[in-house]
């Protein structure tokens, strides 16, 4: 079968490949309906990864965040026209410990592999899960929440119990879904965020806490803390949290940085304190999310706030248009794929 598929091939320019999908016999196919962009497929397209990273991956189609129906499933199982979440996580083994998106031998789509902008999408059916009851603009941010529930596992598995006060270093997307689910699943705790601005921590609603980062109270201190910052000022988030967190306390890190960036390792040592590196997820944490939004009916609303624009995409240039506006937004730029 073929798909169109919209590949980039070197900053900003992306183009049309014809490619004959082979559909295996576990196989289902999807069409694509959103997609949302996220940083780090805005970095291949604008060319801010390593020159040497962007020839070894390119040409390679964007986006790992993305929902889609149904078109056919060779097997009778699942009914044409179902909405269902993509898993851009794609392990080829199994480990009793590990988990699959940490497992080095798994692969991820847009990184190094062909995303999700593509016309139909054939995937195996251990990679979608239906789901109902979800605006599918809304859904298209499960990936997003996903990462967030793998982290929330980590978070519960080896920090120790005393939460009386999670701190959230961040005020964007990954740093508002991160907060969200903290607020549901230790209600009891207090939840406090801690940004840039004052107009995107006003997205913050359900927190207990909003601070400026150059504002916070000096008495003030967390048990444990999540790092949703990345880039160039991960490592000054980083030492912020060290600086505040109460010993043996626990720091996740989320945020993705380009670069090395210096911590204060004495402290760490000093408070005893642990930190959780985290990245991407796997199909229990897509599940996990779903059941959730699910659960609560009021958090799809809080999740749908942070839509700053949606781009009806029907030609190529649509793409590059949604890329463009995407660099200006505080928090998501989704696509309607309607091309």
């Amino acid at each position: 079968m073929i798909s169109q598929t919209y590949r980039l091939f070197s900053p900003r320019q992306i183009r049309v490949d014809q490619i004959d999908e082979k559909i295996g016999p576990d196989d289902i196919i999807v069409r694509p309906t959103y997609l949302s962009i996220c940083a780090a497929d805005q970095r291949y397209y604008m060319g801010k990864r390593d020159k040497t990273v962007l020839a070894k991956k390119l040409p390679m189609a964007l986006i790992h965040e993305s929902v889609g129906k149904v078109v056919y499933d060779p097997k009778g199982i699942i009914s044409k026209g179902t909405n269902v979440v993509m898993i851009p996580n794609t392990p080829i083994e199994t480990d009793k410990v590990i988990k699959e998106n940490y497992l080095r031998s798994s692969y991820f789509k847009s990184s190094g592999y062909d995303g999700f902008m593509r016309s139909i999408v054939v995937i195996d059916r251990n990679r979608i899960i239906p789901y109902e009851n979800i605006e599918e603009r809304t859904a298209v941010l499960l990936e997003l929440m996903s990462v967030a529930m793998n982290a929330l596992e980590h978070f519960d598995k080896y920090s120790h119990m005393k939460k009386q006060t999670i701190g959230v270093w961040g005020d964007g997307s990954v740093g508002f879904v991160t907060s969200l689910v903290l607020k549901y699943v230790f209600p009891n705790a207090k939840i406090a965020v801690m940004g840039t601005t004052h107009e995107k921590l006003n997205y913050f609603r359900f927190a207990d806490e909003t601070h400026l980062i150059n504002e916070i109270p000096k008495d003030f201190s967390v048990d444990h803390a999540f790092e949703c910052v990345g880039g160039q000022y991960s490592g000054d988030a980083i030492n912020q949290i060290i600086d505040y967190i109460n010993p043996e306390g626990s720091i996740g890190l989320m945020g993705v940085s380009e670069m090395n960036v210096p911590i204060n390792t004495r402290m760490i040592l000093e408070k005893g304190l642990t930190i959780l590196g985290n990245s991407r997820s796997g199909y229990e944490d897509f599940k996990s999310s779903i059941d959730f939004l699910n659960e609560h009916p009021d958090a799809k609303t809080y999740l749908s706030t942070i839509i700053s624009d949606e781009v009806v995409v029907k030609k190529l240039n649509d793409i590059n248009t949604a890329f463009q506006i995407d660099l200006d937004n505080d928090f998501k730029t989704i696509m309607k794929w309607d091309i």
